[in-house]
């Protein structure tokens, strides 16, 4: 029994980055061993192991063979014949393709280390092309890397064009590719991943709703810089669609909910945002009763912050907006009620005073 860490652990050690995650691989081990060595099966597909101390993932050595469409259409073979060699070979990216032992050996069949140097995102072999999700894996680690120098090679970029003409892209499940969207709009340079999809044809195979001159690019970028959220960088790249395109993305990935309202809303009411210096009052409530200011203050605020992002200079209405939504929300319901109003009476006294609050702050 050999025992290697394995993937993105020794990528990002050589690239002198913080490990999180560690995996691990078995190699020359039987499943009745690791029973026997007290690891604990879980897992279906293939044989994985939790260590009995750590906790930590331990995969046997294994082969794939290609046996359907998508990201699940492989059929797995793990013995302890499978060396080293034929497991790192089914991996996508030479850079996630290295191992080290034990004793802190290298072990480099593919020439990662090479790549590492060089600033380049390459795959390993042929067989990346009967995986689709990889497609957007790489575009993943482009937007992961470009700030160190990463792009990906030509030939792979070539393979990633023969998936997405292939029509493997469409069998991925919602659920898979939403989890490799959402991961690349979270890394420091997300709008990367967009330019990649688009280099390799599959961003129209993916989203067809976004036009080819993308210009949110730069709002997503300057989400990240100033490290907004997940909602906000959705919204952001899916500003100045149709409603109808923008409801068939968030359907289309299964999108969770607090990004779809978000995109909806930044849709809907984006635009008369930008004129909220020259709104008069009552409108200006409407914008702010249309977000429920008063139970969900931190919807409004990621709805200014997509707003602001779309902008390369100053933005005042962003300050305007948020200042707007205290002054509503600090109209106080308890004199109304004492007063005696309820029901209809109470709703109609309340906006009333919201609207005078509103007037005496547009006033200054």
């Amino acid at each position: 029994m050999q025992i290697y860490k394995v993937g993105g652990a020794v990528r990002d050690r050589l690239l002198g980055l913080p490990v999180s995650d560690v995996d691990w691989l078995v190699v020359g081990a039987t499943v009745e061993q690791m029973h026997d060595e007290g690891y604990r099966p879980v897992g279906a597909d293939f044989p994985v192991f939790l260590h009995p101390k750590t906790g930590e993932e331990y995969a046997l050595a294994r082969t794939e063979r290609k046996s359907g469409r998508g990201y699940g259409g492989f059929t797995f073979h793990a013995s302890p014949e499978v060396t080293l060699e034929q497991d790192l070979t089914r991996r996508d990216l030479t850079i996630n393709a290295m191992a080290e032992d034990l004793h802190g050996v290298i072990h480099d069949p593919y020439h990662g280390q090479a790549d590492l140097q060089r600033r380049i995102l390459r795959h390993v072999s042929p067989a990346f092309a009967e995986d689709p999700l990889r497609v957007l894996r790489v575009a993943r680690f482009a937007a992961r890397y470009a700030g160190l120098g990463f792009k990906v090679a030509e030939e792979t970029l070539a393979l990633m064009r023969q998936i997405a003409e292939s029509g493997e892209l469409q069998a991925l499940t919602a659920e898979r590719s939403w989890k490799e969207i959402e991961r690349a709009l979270m890394e420091d340079q997300p709008q990367v991943f967009i330019e990649v999809l688009q280099a390799c044809g599959a961003l129209a195979q993916l989203m067809p709703e976004l036009p080819d001159n993308l210009p949110t690019l730069a709002a997503l970028r300057r989400a990240a810089q100033s490290q907004q959220p997940l909602p906000v960088r959705w919204a952001c790249l899916l500003r100045g669609l149709p409603a109808a395109a923008i409801k068939a993305l968030n359907q289309r990935f299964k999108v969770p909910r607090e990004c779809q309202e978000l995109a909806v809303l930044v849709g809907e009411y984006a635009d008369q945002a930008d004129q909220a210096l020259q709104l008069p009052a009552d409108t200006l409530l409407e914008l702010l009763q249309k977000f429920d200011v008063y139970r969900r203050p931190q919807r409004f605020e990621m709805f200014v912050a997509t707003c602001q992002m779309s902008q390369p200079a100053a933005y005042p209405q962003a300050g305007f907006l948020l200042g707007a939504a205290a002054a509503a929300r600090a109209v106080a319901v308890q004199p109304l009620v004492a007063a005696g109003l309820a029901g209809m009476a109470l709703g109609a006294a309340l906006k009333g005073e919201r609207c005078k609050a509103l007037e005496a702050y547009i006033r200054g």
